[in-house]
């Protein structure tokens, strides 16, 4: 079943989805600041007792961002755990303040993890957790001078991370958006010319009727005219004139409705 705090990546509010090559330079990170924590002249001393958080620190890391999808439980218990561990570290020699910078990654994670207001509370927390560990060992203006750089990352990343993200869901919608466009305009395109074609027919239709309606009633008016005036010719030669007369305008008015019918039909 799926997790309910769990948005989907496709939504815009979802988790953030890194590619490999965002994971692998964060990986890169965290093995560089592994290395300089163990290799410090100040850790030597006591590397065996770093050594063992910093390899928890890392497998679980390194478990969490290239293999496992947790729940959002233990998406918490990951990241609280991987916070007491850098405290861990910095509580062994608190001079050495840049083991702080392993709550970046972390904070690097919590986009990846959760969604909506749930993400920036933890990079809240971290930010919290960076600048109190700082501030409590070293003083508030010493602290806050070496807590710069560890915070610059905390709030920078994941909020990079988070608009980059927001950006990529708005291309995605402008995308949608156009090819719901296009396709509106195509049916638009298919209707007007159903429209284009339905006006041709009534125009036909139209122009049908008015050939029945008058030049084919003034044929028909042509045709008993001349059957008349042919009867007439033997027994009333005068009224054959006036027929043929009559006749003549008949052929007139029916060629002036032709002409004026066939007007209409030019484009």
């Amino acid at each position: 079943m799926r997790d309910p705090g769990l948005v989907s990546p496709a939504h815009p509010t979802g988790p953030v989805q890194s590619g490999w090559i965002a994971r692998l330079a964060i990986t890169l990170l965290v093995a560089a600041e592994i290395i300089r924590t163990l290799t410090d002249q100040d850790t030597q001393t006591r590397l065996a007792w770093y050594a063992g958080p910093t390899a928890a620190y890392m497998i679980l890391f390194a478990f969490t961002l290239w293999y496992a999808r947790p729940a959002r439980w233990l998406s918490h218990l990951y990241l609280g755990t991987q916070s007491l561990l850098v405290l861990a570290m910095f509580g062994l020699d608190p001079e050495i303040d840049s083991v702080t910078a392993f709550f970046i990654p972390l904070a690097f994670q919590a986009p990846l993890l959760f969604s909506g207001g749930i993400r920036w509370l933890w990079v809240g927390i971290l930010v919290f957790l960076t600048g109190g560990a700082l501030v409590i060992t070293h003083g508030v203006l010493e602290g806050m001078a070496f807590a710069m750089g560890p915070l610059a990352g905390v709030i920078a990343l994941p909020a990079f991370m988070i608009a980059n993200q927001e950006i990529e869901a708005a291309r995605r919608r402008s995308q949608i958006m156009l090819a719901e466009l296009r396709e509106t305009n195509r049916q638009l395109q298919s209707h007007a010319d159903q429209v284009e074609e339905l006006a041709g027919l009534r125009e036909r239709n139209r122009l049908a009727r008015n050939l029945h309606d008058t030049v084919s009633q003034l044929l028909f008016s042509v045709v008993l005219t001349s059957r008349s005036a042919q009867i007439l010719l033997d027994r009333d030669p005068p009224q054959v004139r006036r027929e043929l007369e009559v006749l003549q305008e008949l052929t007139a008015t029916a060629l002036n409705k032709l002409r004026s019918l066939i007007s209409q039909l030019r484009p």
